[in-house]
């Protein structure tokens, strides 16, 4: 039978492929070379006697043959890891997979850790953590493949909410941020809009949902786009640049709460409702938490509360 001789690292470069829709990418992602990918998805199109990719100036695409493969190939890949995973369980240690978008992880990732640690305190012991960022696209096609077990980032749109399930957690605004002893920490409350044209912004990437919201915000109150913008969804950079510079950071409270609280950046006093993004769980529908999942679960909604 066909199925006998297609492999799991067949499985795995089509999936890679299919997610990042490039073969370069996918190699670097798998850390083998372009040349071996083209080389096993060769090797597995000629097993299926079917063409799974159109290769084009705009990468890998999927044919109707590879999008159906595609829901076979990942249920079969997530069966596999549930099936390691529950040999892990039988001797005691239980991995759980978790993607979470960069700009909620900040605070949200080390209150969560430190919850299990309370926990492991008191006698209960916790399962490991497998963390992986990305943005919420990415984290969702990786949660549909089950390559994560969960994703804690924002309500999507429908159309990329096919097969998965959405638990609310909570509202998580923008801000604008700065430094200590930045310009705009004593201007005048009424100025303070009117002078961010003089200071760099940093802006969420286009075409994300924060973009979105942030690009609202300036068009509900009149303000024209900022004139030099500095456009990341990393948060490294983006308060890195935000702590040695003039620059005002646009950014969730998620992100930035842990430098505020600390001390290290200062939120301007600007009324931002109106730009709340919706944070919470992302399971896929089909599928029933494991009873470690459930429970991991259960600490983040205490944490989420705290929010």
């Amino acid at each position: 039978m066909i199925g006998e001789h297609i492999k799991f690292r067949h499985l795995q470069c089509f999936l890679a492929v299919a997610q990042h829709g490039s073969l370069q990418k996918a190699a670097d992602v798998l850390a083998i070379t372009q040349p071996a990918v083209s080389k096993t998805l060769k090797e597995l199109e000629g097993l299926l006697a079917v063409r799974l990719f159109e290769r084009g100036r705009k990468g890998a695409v999927l044919t109707h043959s590879g999008e159906a493969f595609m829901r076979h190939a990942g249920a079969s890949v997530g069966a596999l890891r549930e099936a390691v995973a529950s040999v892990a369980q039988t001797q005691g240690r239980t991995v759980i997979t978790v993607g979470v978008l960069p700009t909620v992880a900040p605070w949200l990732v080390p209150q969560l850790l430190m919850a299990q640690d309370a926990q492991a305190r008191d006698g209960v012991r916790p399962a490991s953590l497998r963390i992986v960022t990305g943005s919420n696209p990415d984290l969702l096609t990786r949660l549909r493949q089950r390559e994560l077990d969960l994703v804690i980032g924002r309500f999507a749109e429908p159309a990329q909410m096919l097969g998965l399930s959405f638990e609310h957690l909570y509202a998580d605004p923008l801000l604008l941020a700065v430094r200590p002893g930045h310009p705009l920490v004593a201007a005048p409350v009424a100025d303070l809009l009117a002078q961010l044209g003089h200071f760099p912004v940093i802006l969420p990437t286009a075409g994300t949902a924060i973009r979105h919201a942030a690009d609202g915000f300036f068009l509900s109150r009149g303000l024209p786009a900022p004139q030099r913008t500095v456009e990341t969804l990393s948060v490294s950079i983006a308060r890195g640049y935000a702590l040695q510079s003039d620059a005002v950071w646009v950014s969730p409270w998620g992100a930035a709460r842990p430098d505020i609280e600390s001390g290290g950046l200062c939120a301007l006093p600007v009324n931002m409702a109106g730009t709340e993004e919706q944070v919470g769980l992302t399971l896929q529908a089909d599928r029933v938490p494991t009873a470690a999942e459930a429970a991991l679960m259960a600490l983040i909604r205490q944490v989420a509360a705290l929010r």
